[in-house]
């Protein structure tokens, strides 16, 4: 199992170095903008697995620290929990139920799905770049990550994203012969993708874990420096993952580096570890970024600085003020690119991706925190919508400010309790299933048998749950010209003894106006499974939907 980087310490952040002014405007890339100079860039581990997904490795992968057993409050290798409601597949863990009754199930990133929900967010949220770990290849888990470059690709490719491979060198003893045949042979292939980072015209390739100061990563400046000058022979854009004090070349940086340093294309140096609050983030301004950016701007050399939403179980976020200090610290200096450690970081807690909003969201008696551990409310997306505001600052799309103007929750926003949720039918026509009114995609669509009414439709909610407003909507294009359905609903909490829950209504579906209609129940109503049921449809003879909602008020 690859070792991650939590273990690092605070390398003396507060060394009393005395303080520097901001370059602002002064500050120019090295680089024209490319797909990392310029850009906001993640993080992405992708090293998570379940059994029964296929996986290679075949185990609660990251997820547990016995990975032949099903993750538990005994067994546990992370520190945050997901917020899976966006994922179509997930997996039953051996945690009591979350706290709104719902199962305690995790997702793999061996499911296209999985990683094809996270690099939708990533479009959705602004992240221009992934930068995909890849640990050592040559164990047990290379097929796994071999496959995972391929999802990745695929991934990147349909949602418009960029991605390029990151080498992290850590207990890789072979690491200098290896990691030629590995990118000469298998990896390097992956550049002929359209959605593979370029940066002045070449390939992109990062190292991470040369020049520090452990026993992780013991290679000298001689190895370290022939596989940087091996990678730009190959023609790739190379940037080093590098130690914090990489510039003074002392505490967490090994002596004798600074001629391979200076040999990359960008220098990111790792951050995490070493702040964990506003404070740390202002000292950090004044003894490494600026000075870091000044060096680089007079050798020619890219910059891309980490930013970090701090850690959950630390109690480093403060509701988005520590990450956001970052931001505007990286504004005030002129930073054009950033890194953010991490996207699905959920070992270390410094993950962006949806994570549990409450202990609603997070499993009885298992001790992790969510979001709002601070007394502040945040919705489990708030740190995506955080680094997209953070990008456009940085992007000057936005103006710079110290005073974040994202707000952890957007004006509540209602949760679809039916996203992903086991459907059933009373029919369907051809390839148009009912899983499609679940699937979050506006143009797939459930069609039951043709001049057969009545018809139904039910979803399963996964445990009773106070439901009040139901919205159906039908494909968007105008070919779906007005028509009216006649729907009522019924429901239920052991999908056997069924109740009417509104009385048949016709609902008008207009392409004019979205295509959707709103049916509200009298009062809330408690229920797990949610019944629809067709008796007319003036525009086809059959029950039709493409997006069944379900939502709590």
């Amino acid at each position: 199992m690859g070792v991650t980087r939590r273990t690092f310490l605070q390398a003396a952040a507060a060394a009393g170095i005395a303080g520097a002014t901001g370059l602002g405007e002064t500050a120019v890339a090295a680089s024209a903008p490319g797909d990392v100079v310029g850009k906001v860039t993640v993080g992405y581990q992708g090293w998570f697995a379940c059994p029964g997904d296929g996986a290679p490795v075949n185990g609660w992968w990251h997820w547990a620290q016995n990975w032949g057993q099903a993750p538990s409050p005994a067994n546990s290798a992370v520190v945050a929990w997901p917020d899976v409601r966006d994922y179509p597949t997930t997996y039953r863990t051996a945690y009591d139920s979350l706290g709104n009754g719902q199962p305690a199930s995790l997702f793999s990133s061996y499911d296209q799905s999985t990683v094809d929900v996270h690099f939708r967010w990533m479009k959705q949220y602004g992240i221009d770049t992934a930068a995909l770990q890849r640990f050592n290849p040559t164990g047990g888990e290379g097929p796994t990550r071999d496959a995972m470059a391929g999802k990745v690709r695929s991934a990147a490719e349909s949602q418009g994203v960029k991605f390029y491979l990151m080498y992290d060198v850590s207990d890789w003893t072979t690491m200098q012969a290896d990691i030629k045949t590995d990118w000469t042979n298998k990896m390097g292939a992956h550049t002929s993708s359209s959605a593979y980072a370029r940066q002045n015209g070449k390939p992109v390739v990062c190292i991470w874990g040369f020049g520090f100061n452990d026993k992780q990563r013991p290679f000298g400046p001689d190895a370290c420096l022939d596989v940087v000058n091996w990678f730009k022979a190959q023609g790739c854009y190379v940037i080093g993952g590098v130690p914090t004090w990489w510039r003074t070349g002392d505490r967490d940086s090994r002596p004798g580096f600074t001629g391979v340093y200076h040999a990359f294309d960008m220098l990111s140096p790792w951050l995490v570890g070493r702040i964990g609050s506003v404070a740390d983030a202002d000292n950090f301004y004044n003894v490494a970024t600026v000075p870091d950016l000044a060096d680089c701007a007079a050798r020619g050399i890219d910059y891309q600085p980490c930013v970090l939403p701090g850690g959950v179980s630390g109690r480093q976020r403060a509701h988005g003020d520590f990450m956001w200090r970052q931001f505007y610290n990286m504004g005030r200096a002129g930073v054009p690119s950033v890194y953010i450690s991490m996207f699905d970081e959920y070992n270390e807690g410094n993950q962006i991706a949806k994570t549990a909003e409450s202990q609603t969201w997070v499993p009885v008696g298992s001790g992790f925190l969510a979001l709002d551990e601070d007394g502040t409310a945040c919705s489990s997306d708030y740190y995506l919508r955080l680094t997209g505001d953070g990008g456009r600052m940085l992007k000057g799309q936005l103006a710079l400010t110290a005073v974040r103007p994202t707000p952890p929750v957007v004006s509540s926003p209602p949760v679809n309790l039916a996203l992903h949720r086991p459907t059933s039918e009373s029919s369907h026509t051809q390839a148009y299933g009912s899983g499609n009114t679940v699937d979050g995609d506006p143009n797939s669509y459930w069609e039951s048998a043709n001049n057969a009414f009545p018809q139904w439709l039910q979803v399963d909610l996964g445990a009773a749950t106070g439901v009040r407003r139901i919205v159906l909507t039908l494909p968007p294009a105008t070919a779906w010209a007005t028509r009216t359905q006649t729907v009522a609903v019924q429901g239920s909490t052991d999908g056997t003894s069924f109740g009417q829950l509104l009385a048949a209504t016709g609902c008008t579906f207009d392409p004019a106006t979205g295509n959707t209609a709103t049916l509200t129940l009298p009062a809330t109503a408690t229920t797990r499974y949610v019944l629809l049921v067709f008796t007319a449809n003036t525009g086809w003879p059959a029950g039709q939907v493409s997006e069944l909602r379900v939502y709590a008020a």
